[in-house]
């Protein structure tokens, strides 16, 4: 059994590490409110270019009668033969399973697609070292891209030629490397990657785009998505391929952490929640009110220019709620941690104090034996 001195000693080093657990999850509670904020910030302009393109598609023709094709390849459906598959995890640990069950619904994608050819696009250093260490890298360079445009087709689209034949690493590779996207979100660099995402589904070197993310409604309506963003199904409709929500003890220990920290379920006041609702109200009204709007530029050019864009705002809203939902789960994760260290900390007190005691008793005894030898 430890002396005093070890447990005293062991009993300092636990209050360290709590204080250390409890800073972590005040500063993940802050950051999280920030997320949240931009997440619900950026819901009414998706909503708004939702409503343009669902009011563009009734001004248009998407079906060319006279071969009976859709004529934007962003909305064309084939055969899957090679999907890539974009991993939204986390650049840092300590958020409990967060970024395992990222990996897991991954993998389990990989397996059902196990007959087809998979890219993957890790996004987040978790991500990147995991998928790293288990399939081949072939990243594409820029001396792959074409850069001679030859004009543009009657969607506005850009005619180039066709890139280079670059061979496969294997039937799963890694095709990405995107170190500190996630670390310092800004939209350019969302728009770069979605724009090369919709340059290859439309010259045909992928044939569906899925994104891996957690999403994220509120502290305690998370569930962990696989969702399709290419082809374009339906406008404003979420292609979701899989979807596992979180148990309610994660839910109710996710609760507990929110209120210790003092953070709302929502993140958000009941101001701003408000003002958030209106605007997106607002946002939905646009393309379902009965009035002809008249546009500056054709109908067709304007769909053909807002269509990437909508592609762009689906990756950017998917960083942001997964964001949001790693700071979610470190701050439970350290509230756990937290609780536990003090609970270690009453057991350990609890053990130093019986030693002691013990201690004592085994002093008191020698003392009256001897005194009882002497007599």
């Amino acid at each position: 059994m430890a002396n005093v001195l070890d447990l005293k000693r062991r009993i300092r080093s636990v209050k360290n590490t709590r204080q250390i657990t409890k800073a972590m999850k005040m500063v993940s509670a802050a950051k999280l409110r920030r997320a949240q904020e931009r997440a619900l910030h950026a819901r009414p302009y998706a909503q708004m270019l939702i409503s343009m393109l669902q009011s563009l598609k009734r001004r248009i023709e998407l079906i060319d009668p006279e071969t009976g094709e859709i004529r934007h390849p962003l909305l064309a459906t084939r055969e899957q033969k090679t999907v890539l598959l974009v991993v939204i995890s986390g650049d840092k640990g300590f958020a409990g399973a967060f970024n395992a069950n990222i990996f897991k619904a991954a993998n389990h994608f990989l397996e059902f697609e196990s007959d087809r050819q998979v890219d993957i696009e890790p996004l987040g250093r978790k991500a990147r070292d995991y998928y790293r260490k288990r399939y081949p890298v072939q990243v594409r360079s820029e001396e792959h891209r074409v850069t001679e445009q030859r004009g543009r087709d009657e969607f506005g689209q850009p005619e180039e030629a066709p890139e280079p034949e670059v061979p496969r690493a294997g039937q799963v590779q890694v095709t990405g490397d995107h170190p500190g996207i996630l670390e310092k979100l800004e939209y350019g660099r969302v728009d770069d990657l979605a724009k090369d995402l919709v340059h290859r589904y439309a010259h045909e070197e992928i044939d569906a785009v899925f994104v891996v993310y957690n999403e994220f409604k509120s502290v305690i309506a998370q569930r962990l998505v696989v969702e399709r963003i290419l082809p374009i199904i339906e406008i404003g409709r979420q292609d979701v391929a899989q979807a596992e929500e979180i148990s309610q003890e994660e839910r109710d220990r996710a609760a507990r952490a929110a209120a210790s920290a003092g953070v709302t379920i929502t993140g958000l006041t009941e101001e701003s929640q408000a003002d958030a609702e209106e605007n997106e109200r607002e946002a939905k009204q646009f393309g379902t009110a009965e009035v002809d709007y008249i546009y500056e530029q054709p109908p067709t050019e304007l769909f053909a220019a807002l269509l990437p864009r909508y592609v762009t705002t689906q990756l950017y809203h998917a960083m942001l709620e997964s964001v949001a939902a790693e700071h979610a789960a470190r701050m439970t994760a350290m509230d756990s941690a937290s609780n536990n260290a003090s609970d270690m900390i009453d057991s350990l007190t609890l053990m130093m104090n019986r030693v002691r005691q013990a201690a004592i008793t085994k002093e008191i005894i020698e003392i009256v034996s001897g005194a009882a030898a002497l007599s």
